[in-house]
């Protein structure tokens, strides 16, 4: 099934929908039934039909349909957010008594979910450094029931070995999962090197505008099926139809998108490399990454989000630096229209800054699709100001 396909056509019944090119947002709660007999059928299990919109909806239909094809996976699940989709996701695979084993430093709210609310139902987290496979393996225990992985993460952008963290985690018996809001299932497709279920947050690429919230989960649909019946429903943690009609709109340009991001990318990225500003620059894509060859084998691209070193000794000066920004925007997130910026001081109070922790200098970049010349013009004067 191709892309093009996937993107402008697939689920897209028009026949249905008085031939309208955009699907109709099926603003409605709730549904109704010709017959007891088949609204019988539907409390019995939801799952098959329209009942009510906490559950299944036809606008969502169509969205589950295609970011499902885009994983190249059976089923799909969206929810009101990433973090939504992370927390009933891996809730659905433990109970009490299990363990574990996680990336380390997952996105904030993975690991918060693995802190400090599981641990208050009896379930361990050990949190390893995903460079090395063997650490996975070490990891693991008797009682150890899901494997999670953020390849690349959305910092520093350290890799794990999909396809080998895989094949242990099918030896094992244990339960895969991985967080693809990095790379999209354009330019990444964990199913295809084994993984069992895939997240993603659709706040970024997915919408691309910067203005909804959704989280994705794909897999096969005897999981995807029960987790819809338990968690999704339970949480009460699926998405709105507009929302889901605003991911559709998004994902017509998905690709083209992704393209013009990832070319500015590498052209500002050559440029930074250059500037006496930078200390280091982390991009899975560039040459000089650590796991670059990796990053080749096992993604077709990456667009958008790198992040910069900046040669600083105070606080103050990673500080003028981002408020100088005059094209960049200082927000979280990324995926949208707009070129961002992140520092990572941001986090940390005033008297916490330390510069010889290089984190505390690291300013996150995220490009948009801007003209490329002026954000690298944005860059270069913002970097004067380092003094």
């Amino acid at each position: 099934m191709d892309l093009s396909y996937i993107i402008n056509q697939l689920g897209e019944d028009r026949e249905q929908y008085f031939n309208a090119i955009a699907p109709p947002i099926m603003q409605s709660s709730n549904f109704a039934f010709k017959s007891v007999g088949e609204m019988r059928e539907l409390l019995q299990d939801e799952y098959k039909g329209f009942l009510y919109t906490r559950g299944n909806n036809p606008t969502i239909e169509i969205l589950r349909k295609k970011l499902a094809a885009l994983d190249g996976a059976e089923d799909a699940l969206i929810f009101g957010s990433g973090a939504a989709a992370i927390f009933a996701t891996v809730l659905s695979q433990v109970k009490q008594g299990d363990h574990i084993v996680s990336v380390r430093d997952p996105y904030n709210w993975a690991g918060q979910l693995f802190t400090q609310i599981l641990p208050r139902f009896g379930v361990e987290t050990t949190f390893v450094d995903g460079t090395d496979t063997a650490n996975f393996r070490n990891a693991i225990k008797p009682n150890t029931r899901v494997i999670y992985l953020e390849s690349p993460n959305s910092f520093t952008f350290e890799l794990q070995d999909i396809a080998a963290v895989a094949a242990l985690a099918k030896e094992k018996e244990i339960v895969s999962i991985i967080d693809n809001s990095y790379c999209t299932p354009i330019f990444q497709r964990p199913h295809d090197l084994g993984i069992d279920l895939c997240l993603q947050s659709a706040t970024k690429f997915i919408s691309g505008h910067s203005d909804t919230m959704a989280g994705v989960l794909t897999g096969r649909q005897e999981v995807i099926r029960k987790i819809f019946a338990s968690e999704l429903l339970n949480i009460g943690s699926g998405i709105a139809p507009f929302n889901a009609w605003l991911l559709l709109r998004g994902l017509r340009t998905l690709e083209i998108r992704l393209e013009r991001s990832a070319c500015s990318t590498e052209k500002i990225c050559a440029w930074l490399k250059e500037q006496p500003g930078i200390e280091k620059i982390f991009f899975p894509m560039d040459a000089g990454f650590p796991q670059y060859e990796l990053a080749k084998k096992q993604m077709s691209g990456a667009a958008g989000l790198l992040t910069i070193q900046l040669k600083a000794s105070r606080r103050e000066q990673v500080e003028a630096f981002c408020n100088g920004l005059q094209r960049f925007l200082m927000a979280v997130s990324w995926g949208g229209h707009e070129s961002l910026a992140f520092p990572a001081c941001a986090s940390l109070a005033e008297s916490e800054f330390d510069p010889t922790l290089e984190k505390h200098r690291m300013v996150r970049l995220y490009i948009g699709l801007e003209d490329p010349d002026t954000l690298i013009a944005d860059l270069e004067q913002a970097l004067q100001l380092i003094r």
